[in-house]
């Protein structure tokens, strides 16, 4: 009685999962706008922008490692569950005045420039410069006429020189404020090798000047009162309240370590378009049927129940793919029609060991019983297995492996859901009091008839 109520329970929630579904494709319904699914560049296009990075100011040992790293924050920010498939890539082009580094967004789906635009932000420049001892009495003399907060650091050249210390070894801001006069200013914590360098610059120039530069200008220029060997300085400048929460924020964002001009903007078309899309759905559709078409005249009524299983688990992964959102692309779908024929694989090992625990003479419910725990070691194995793979692919591939890893990987996971839970309850569900010729035979597999061995 408890797997029927149980069943029954089921059954009204994968309702109620495949109305909301159905509701979410619409895009007419709320559900539809709110949640609908998020598709690659390879298959609808977007947008992309070209960046120059302004690394004029680098020594050359620098200025591969800071192009590296203004990459990989510009992608997490485009690409935060690491399946939005964006191409962020750098290149050095050939103008008349030499050459200059490029950063190249391609970003999936979005076909308004400004939109792209706003998405990557508008994160600041975090710098660090020393004032030169030898033009210290200059810079009093600045300080006299009003000060140099504001001013900006390339006119200021002459008195500032770079301390090596810059916002890519930010790991942290946060906005506090001053016991004194009670003015917000940003904490800012910089990660081991920040720290190093800030220890070094405070502890070799106690009692000069400091200025910390933002988008190139000054926000704050304090004097050195010691040495800071834990990796934390602040940021001042006279902020108003949501001024410093807003810098804080950028900064927690994703500083860059070095400023970018956006130079050049288009929209690009999609790669494979909606042919692909269409004929992979119609693949997957096709390669579902046969499989559930093989189930049930292999497996007779344990298929029909593993046919159903299968039609919630598309339906559960799918809105996950939503709600997460996974961006589809080619890959993706692949990954996710794979994990389909896998899904199945649980199934089957537990309605082959049912079969031979029938063949033994053993009751349905019995037999059953039997094949889903003997069962259970290979299926958790295998699946174990499997999202080794998974989680392999996801932390070491490109975009587009991320893609497949993770659709392939929630299939896996799911998949388990819904062959040792939803197949096990429906099956423990119908299984008929009477044990006789007729209900040995639907509950076997192939060409066994169900008979009790003599």
């Amino acid at each position: 009685m408890k797997y029927r109520i149980t069943a029954l329970i089921i059954i009204i929630i994968a309702s109620f999962v495949a109305y909301g579904f159905l509701q979410s494709e619409n895009p007419n319904t709320k559900l539809g706008q709110k949640f609908p699914f998020s598709l690659g560049l390879d298959l609808v296009g977007g947008t992309e922008l070209t960046y120059k990075a302004q690394t004029e100011r680098l020594a050359g040992s620098d200025v591969v490692s800071a192009l590296s790293v203004l990459r990989d924050v510009i992608e997490k920010r485009v690409n935060v569950f690491g399946v939005g498939e964006p191409v962020v890539q750098l290149e050095s082009a050939k103008t008349l005045n030499g050459s200059e580094d490029r950063l190249l967004v391609e970003l999936p789906g979005v076909t308004d420039i400004q939109e792209a635009i706003k998405r990557l932000g508008e994160t600041p420049t975090l710098d660090f410069y020393l004032a030169r001892v030898e033009e210290k009495d200059a810079i009093e003399a600045l300080f006299g006429q009003g000060g140099i907060n504001g001013a900006n650091i390339d006119t200021l050249s002459k008195y500032f020189y770079p301390s090596g210390l810059t916002g890519q070894f930010l790991t942290r801001a946060t906005v506090e404020f001053s016991q004194t006069g009670n003015e917000p200013r940003v904490s800012v914590q910089f990660n081991s090798e920040g720290s190093k360098i800030l220890r070094s610059v405070t502890g070799n120039n106690v009692g000069n000047l400091l200025a910390i530069v933002l988008d190139g200008k000054i926000v704050s220029a304090p004097v050195i009162q010691t040495e800071i060997p834990n990796g934390q300085a602040v940021v001042s400048g006279r902020f108003t309240i949501p001024e410093a929460q807003k810098l804080a924020q950028n900064l927690n964002y994703g500083a860059l370590p070095v400023p970018i001009e956006l130079i050049g903007t288009q929209t690009i078309g999609p790669t494979l378009g909606a042919n692909a899309m269409n004929e992979g759905a119609r693949a997957g559709m096709i390669g579902t049927a046969i499989l559930m078409l093989f189930l049930v005249l292999w497996y007779r009524l344990p298929g029909v129940v593993a046919s159903l299983a299968l039609v919630v688990y598309i339906f559960i992964s799918l809105w996950i793919f939503k709600l997460i959102p996974v961006t589809l692309t080619a890959a993706g779908i692949a990954g996710f029609i794979l994990s389909i024929g896998m899904a199945v694989d649980a199934n089957i090992l537990i309605f082959e060991r049912t079969k031979e625990e029938l063949a033994r003479g053993k009751s349905i419910f019995d037999a059953l019983h039997e094949g889903f725990h003997r069962a259970w070691l290979s299926i958790r194995d295998s699946n174990i297995a499997s999202m080794i793979t998974a989680v392999i692919l996801f932390w070491i591939g490109t975009s587009a492996i991320k893609g497949f890893a993770l659709t392939f990987g929630l299939g896996v996971a799911v998949s388990m859901f819904t062959a040792l839970t939803l197949s096990r309850t429906f099956l423990f569900a119908i299984v008929p009091k009477s044990d006789g010729k007729l209900s040995r035979f639907l509950f076997s597999a192939g060409l066994n008839m169900g008979n009790k061995k003599q």
